[in-house]
């Protein structure tokens, strides 16, 4: 995808809400800073509804949903949003079969591969490792992407 650097997973945008988890709180609030502002980074839907479903249920203090749907239309204007397609679907659960992803792990590498993404931002993946293209990096660990500063 034209200019996009990073597919960011759900659990980065969450950790900027979680006050519990102060140090990945503000370190997932830089890193998102740092992205929107050079405007290198993409969600997809799967992840909207994803961070919905965590913001309203799994944080330790839950919004509520009315609070959770701000912030998710927040989110959704102050990203570029990539479509979850039939063809991603069927790249996802093919990942999910070769490298034994869960299948919502597997749609996030797949929406980053069919969209020429080269990085995935997650803690959910082994940092570093490159699968078909796509390079798995950990935000919470190290300052550095490759050759690019992130904050």
């Amino acid at each position: 995808m034209n200019g996009v650097s990073f597919l960011v997973d759900t659990n980065v945008l969450v950790y900027s809400y979680d006050r519990s988890e102060h140090s990945k709180q503000k370190r997932a609030r830089d890193v998102l800073d740092w992205l929107r502002s050079t405007d290198r980074a993409a969600l997809s839907t799967q992840i909207l509804g994803e961070l919905f479903r965590a913001l309203s249920r799994r944080l330790s203090q839950p919004l509520s949903p009315q609070d959770a749907y701000v912030q998710l239309e927040r989110q959704a204007r102050s990203w570029r949003i990539l479509t979850v397609t039939p063809e991603i679907v069927l790249e996802a659960a093919r990942g999910a079969v070769q490298y034994q992803w869960a299948f919502w792990d597997a749609q996030v590498w797949a929406t980053a591969k069919m969209n020429h993404i080269p990085r995935v931002l997650s803690e959910d993946f082994s940092p570093g490792s490159r699968i078909e293209g796509v390079e798995f990096v950990n935000p919470f660990v190290g300052t550095i992407l490759g050759e690019e500063r992130i904050c």
